[in-house]
Formats: structure tokens, sequence, C-alpha cells
């Protein structure tokens, strides 16, 4: 496909393990100059996610994969744990496969930082997710309720979210699965908390039929997220969020302004946000189109496209 297309850039996207680095290489072999966005920290962590036990984790930092043996930290398996690990040695220290992509790419600054911190030295540009806000219809939506949309997994909070909620008189809808759903919805059948509804997994315009409801949508990650596509599409639909400081969500969630953020994991801090919102539906509703108007300028396709297109440039001038 190369000798055929001859591409200005090859730009890989979730390669680890489907088509595997070794289209590096072949890109390299052509003298291709090659670029990577990065949608996790498999640079840096041999089970993609930084977390171990639920709550995140840097045992590896200083390239000490074999830590994720000692912690069985993928999947809870020591086995798949230890492929893990030999598969980081043998990418990182043995073949040194990704020193041969040009520029990366993340999504968020705190990605960026961690990566470094964790020990990870090659060039990475900075480009934010986006979305067509021309694609979302802004709505008012209805006083007291709430929408989560996303994976139903233990780092994404949702427990805590259930446990903030309990009392408060609110109507909660939950969209997505996961292996964690089985469990959420016994719990909410033990305490008989007929205000959360669980929608199972939805896209398209039945997601943003359900979110464009919500008064104001929640994120409640317990992880290092990247820059979440659930606060990018809630802000689309002039929906503020009450979201978890922690990872990229800051860079978006700005604090009184998109939305309100808490400690991840405080159950008394997120009801106490989420109460300012439904007691404030004026803040609420100004935060709302601020979100709006920070993806209609900031995250929208034509600035996307214009500043990608700068890497590609810069990169392919660079070899």
């Amino acid at each position: 496909m190369l000798e055929r297309v001859r591409p200005d850039v090859v730009h890989f996207h979730n390669i680890a393990h489907q088509l595997s680095p070794s289209i590096i290489h072949a890109a390299r072999a052509a003298g291709m100059p090659t670029v990577m966005t990065l949608h996790d920290y498999k640079l840096v962590c041999a089970s993609y996610a930084m977390l171990a036990d639920g709550r995140p984790c840097e045992r590896c930092r200083g390239g000490r994969y074999y830590q994720c043996v000692l912690t069985g930290c993928t999947k809870g398996s020591r086995v798949k744990s230890l492929l893990s690990t030999m598969e980081m040695y043998l990418h990182h220290r043995l073949l040194g496969v990704y020193r041969l992509v040009d520029r990366f790419i993340s999504p968020s600054r705190f990605l960026i930082e961690k990566l470094r911190e964790m020990g990870f030295d090659r060039p990475i540009e900075y480009l934010p997710n986006f979305t067509d806000a021309g694609e979302f219809e802004p709505s008012a939506g209805e006083p007291g309720r709430v929408v989560y949309f996303g994976r139903l997994s233990p780092e994404k909070g949702v427990g805590a979210l259930i446990e903030a909620v309990r009392e408060m008189p609110v109507e909660l809808d939950l969209v997505g699965d996961g292996p964690g759903r089985a469990e959420l919805e016994a719990r909410v059948r033990r305490y008989s908390l007929g205000h959360i509804r669980f929608w199972g997994h939805m896209n398209g315009v039945g997601l943003r039929e359900r979110v464009a409801r919500a008064q104001f949508t929640v994120l409640p990650s317990e992880w290092y997220e990247n820059n979440p596509l659930a606060v990018v599409e809630s802000f689309a639909m002039g929906k503020p969020v009450v979201a978890a400081a922690i990872g990229g969500i800051p860079e978006l969630v700005r604090d009184g302004e998109t939305g309100l953020t808490f400690a991840p994991g405080d159950v008394a801090e997120l009801q106490a946000r989420m109460r300012f919102m439904l007691d404030h539906p004026g803040a609420c509703a100004r935060m709302g189109k601020t979100a709006r108007r920070l993806v209609e300028v900031d995250l929208s396709p034509d600035r996307h496209y214009h500043r990608l297109i700068e890497i590609y440039e810069r990169t392919g001038k660079g070899r």
C-alpha cells in the first residue's frame, strides 16, 4: 500500500495489537514521515491504563515494566500481565520501535506531562479532540435530570455517583455498558433507587436524545482520563459537566466556567457540586453556553484540521 499510494505522511492510531508496531518498521523502510496519536498510556504502561487495583498506578515509571507482573494489573491475570510485560521490553528495549516514530500527538496536556514523568522523551504535540458543533442541537434539558454516559467499569467512578444521588431529588440516567454493570444494577435494586435508570449502550440519535434531556452531565472518573469525548459532546449540546478533577478532565471542565469539578472518589464533594447545579439553574445554563462556545471556537473540525496539517508539514520538513 505504501508503494502504491506514496503518502506524504503515515498517521498511526491504536496499532499496538490489531496491526502491531511492525507497520512502523514498514513505513520507516519506505522512507515515510510518521505521526502517532496517543489514545492511552501504552507507551509507558504495560496495561495501557496506568491502573492497578482500581486506582491510578505509576509503578512502571522509568521502564520498570516488570511491576505489571508483580501487581497482575493486566485484567487481573499474572499470565496476561507477563505477556504484556514481555511485549513492553521487546518493543521498547530490544526493538526500540517507538523511537522510529517522528512525532507523537496527544489530545491532552496531562498525557504529555505524565509520559514525560514516566520517562518517555520523544517529541509530542498537543492537539485536543474535536467535534462538529453543528451536528448537535443545544437544549436546556429537564430540571433535575442528570446523565452519565460512558463505560460502566470501576475506574469510571459510577459507584460513587450512585452513592451521591441516593437521597438526592434527581433523575439519574446511566447510559452505557461494561463489566461493572451487573454490580451497579444490583446495588440500585438493593437500595430500591427508582430514580436511577440503566439504558444500556446507546449511540447516534438515541444517545443525543437522552443527553438532550439532561440539565447537566456527570463524569466521576477515578483514573487518568485523557481527553474524554463524553465531555466534548456534552459541551456541544450546551450541557455543563460535573466532573472529577483528574487526568485531562480539568483542561475541558474549567471549574465555574464550563462545569464544576470535585476530588475523584469524594462522594460528599460530588454531591455538593451537583446540588449547586440543581439549586442554581441560571448558573448551570450559563456554564452550558460557555461550554458550547468552547467547542465552537477551540474544538472545531476546522481548527483541528489546520493544526493537524501544520504538524504533518513540520514532520515532513524535519526529516
